[in-house]
């Protein structure tokens, strides 16, 4: 499993990097051909509502798999785009089954 990290305009933050791996790590067991994943960390400013933004790109056989999401903290954009990734990896599961 291979994780690429990338913080844009944000400080650099293990505690986050190892909170995204661990989320990370469990899809990577779950959905054996996964290959690696691109995270990127932004902040908006104009945003002062929400603002923190989690990019995650995973990369496997065919087309890849992207997910974003704008929360109030890094940890909650995290799990939501998890969540969306996951989603999508069921969907694309059931697509590898019929073939």
């Amino acid at each position: 499993m291979t994780v690429n990290f990338q913080y844009v305009g944000v400080d650099v933050s293990e505690t986050l990097s190892s909170f995204t791996k661990e989320k990370l790590e469990k899809l990577f067991n779950r959905y054996e051909f996964l290959i690696n994943a691109a995270v990127h960390f932004k902040q908006d400013e104009k945003d002062h509502d929400k603002g923190k933004i989690c990019n995650i790109e995973l990369s496997l056989p065919g087309p890849r798999i992207f997910a974003t999401s704008n929360e109030h903290n890094f940890e909650v954009a995290v799990r939501e785009t998890v969540s969306d990734l996951e989603r999508q990896l069921k969907k694309r599961k059931e697509i590898y089954k019929t073939h």
